[in-house]
């Protein structure tokens, strides 16, 4: 499964950012072999709808899981619209979310 996680950087050891539609990357996770690809968010200096926007790009990418700290409404509805799981309150580093959210039964 491809997991996406919003980063303050485009590593596995960057910060979760706590903002989903303007956060700085997005770090997408394969959840078999811990491999990942970064990119920078193109919706992150938006004037508005970041967070649609963000959503289309992660779906792009394959996602299945968004990791991050909160979710707008308009990118709530986006997302639950491209079938993409939300899971907000993630902390620490991308690998480090990850990882819980996989020990959790996920």
């Amino acid at each position: 499964m491809k997991i996406a996680v919003s980063a303050t950087g485009g590593s596995k050891a960057a910060k979760v950012e706590s903002r989903f539609g303007r956060c700085a990357y997005f770090v997408i996770v394969d959840s078999e072999t811990m491999k990942f690809t970064a990119f920078t968010n193109p919706a992150g200096n938006a004037p508005g709808g970041a967070g649609p926007a963000a959503v289309q790009e992660i779906h792009k990418h394959g996602a299945e899981v968004v990791l991050t700290g909160q979710v707008g409404p308009q990118a709530e509805r986006a997302l639950q619209a491209a079938d993409i799981k939300i899971v907000t309150n993630a902390g620490g580093t991308v690998e480090e979310a990850v990882k819980t959210y996989l020990s959790t039964g996920a």
